[in-house]
């Protein structure tokens, strides 16, 4: 009898164990940095009860989770990314080859998903096979952003107060001069500290004429880096800061979030950013909502071109397929999901009611999905909410739409890495040779693409 009992135990004790072991932990590794408090309250009070509801069985950590390209893969390999993270859309082909992503296509197809994504965002996040490894969170263009208040004391406004506006490279430096006799401001906030000065410079060089990579009849990538056309834009960047000095005093010192700093609190009248941080420089660093423009990247002797990119939702390899159902499920009560439901609208009300609270543009976005049902919500919940003048917006959607350009395909990172080298060296030496210097990076980016593309 009692080695019965002592067997029933040991039994009982198996099954709890594995019971355990089998308990479901969501990793959501796109919860809200802690100085977020607006951000993390909507998640606290409305998102994490609702899936709490949803998927009693799931246990929730919450896990702010910043991606890097210096980081990410000793934390890939040590199996410690969260189960699921955001990045840029130039990483996941990267992380598809290296095997650090899985694959959700199952889980996709089951929910009618796949056909609801945008074909040129689906081909970003598969692999040869057309296995699938993620969904876009949302898309982003490249425009000027501009603080309003600065034009105003510059009286550069027309009757109706909106600002007016440089639709090309020549007219920014015509009216950032006006801006610094007027105001003392700097007319733009243009970053040269980390790889964000390379992104925002290939936006420049596009408008000059210039093709950053190009493949040759063999299908060969050969960096492009050196040609006449960006050289152009490079001396344009150089007038900026050495001819008109219109730039703030150390390009070298600015990153993405300095940026919006020096245009929140004027320092800067213009920065080059995208539709999807509207909130740094109102909410963050408290310019008024009503004070925020945004339009078109100015033309140059090639037109204008609005640089797309985008935030893609990725999965952990090891994840299990509890884990992305669980995931995928955290995604629908967000409302950033194609599909619509009650709960998925109430998160479209929810995100919308926290940005009027905040201060927060309620504009429009580019979204990763084609759905007609789900675009439709997102545009009746905007037009329910905003509390925005949609005149400081128009011409940066309506053009943006119209001169889309997704970034040079190949080790981009790499790309913006060896132009952001050029950038410090122009705006720290008036004398510097812009045509050894691009020499010089075209040749190293080169060397990455024959060793990771062209093998």
């Amino acid at each position: 009898m009692k080695k019965l009992l002592a067997l029933v135990v040991s039994v009982c004790l198996c099954l709890t164990a594995v019971s355990a072991l089998a308990e479901t932990v969501l990793r959501l590794g796109i919860y809200p940095e802690d100085v977020d408090v607006d951000t993390v309250k909507v998640h606290e009070t409305v998102f994490d009860p609702a899936f709490a509801e949803a998927m009693p069985d799931v246990t929730l950590e919450k896990i702010y989770y910043k991606y890097a390209v210096d980081t990410f893969v000793p934390m890939a390999e040590a199996g410690n990314v969260p189960t699921i993270f955001q990045t840029w859309f130039t990483e996941p082909q990267k992380l598809i080859a290296n095997g650090f992503v899985r694959d959700i296509t199952g889980q996709l197809e089951a929910r009618g998903w796949l056909e609801k994504m945008a074909p040129g965002v689906r081909g970003l996040m598969s692999d040869a096979d057309g296995r699938v490894y993620g969904i876009p969170r949302d898309a982003y263009a490249l425009g000027l952003m501009i603080n309003a208040e600065v034009f105003e004391d510059a009286g550069l406004v027309d009757e109706d107060g909106i600002p007016l506006y440089p639709k090309t490279w020549d007219e920014l430096v015509e009216v950032g001069l006006k801006i610094k006799e007027a105001t003392g401001s700097a007319a733009l906030c243009l970053l040269a500290m980390d790889n964000a000065g390379g992104w925002h410079f290939s936006n420049i060089a596009w408008t000059f004429g210039a093709n950053l990579e190009v493949q040759d009849e063999n299908g060969k990538w050969l960096a492009n880096l050196n040609s006449p056309e960006v050289v152009a834009a490079m001396q344009y960047v150089r007038d900026l800061k050495w001819k008109y000095d219109l730039l703030t005093s150390d390009p070298v010192s600015e990153n993405w979030g300095t940026g919006f700093a020096q245009l929140g609190t004027g320092a800067a009248a213009m920065y080059i950013a995208a539709n999807d941080a509207v909130n740094q420089p109102t909410s963050v660093q408290g310019l008024p909502v009503d004070k925020l423009m945004m339009v078109a990247i100015p033309a140059g002797p090639a037109g204008t071109f609005a640089l797309g990119g985008g935030t893609p939702y990725m999965f952990a390899a090891n994840a299990t397929d509890e884990e992305v159902e669980a995931a995928l499920k955290y995604i629908e009560i967000m409302g950033k999901a194609p599909v619509v439901t009650e709960t998925s609208k109430q998160g479209l009300i929810d995100d919308a009611k926290y940005r009027v609270e905040s201060g927060i543009p309620v504009i429009r976005r580019f979204s990763g999905w084609i759905d007609p049902d789900f675009i439709q919500a997102e545009l009746d919940v905007i037009a329910e909410y905003a509390n925005v003048d949609p005149r400081m917006f128009d011409h940066y959607f309506d053009t943006a739409a119209a001169t889309l350009r997704l970034e040079e395909p190949m080790m981009t990172q790499d790309m913006y890495a060896e132009l952001t080298k050029v950038l410090q060296e122009v705006l720290t030496n008036e004398g510097a040779d812009i045509q050894a210097l691009l020499d010089t990076a075209n040749a190293n980016l080169q060397a990455v693409l024959d060793e990771n593309v062209n093998r």
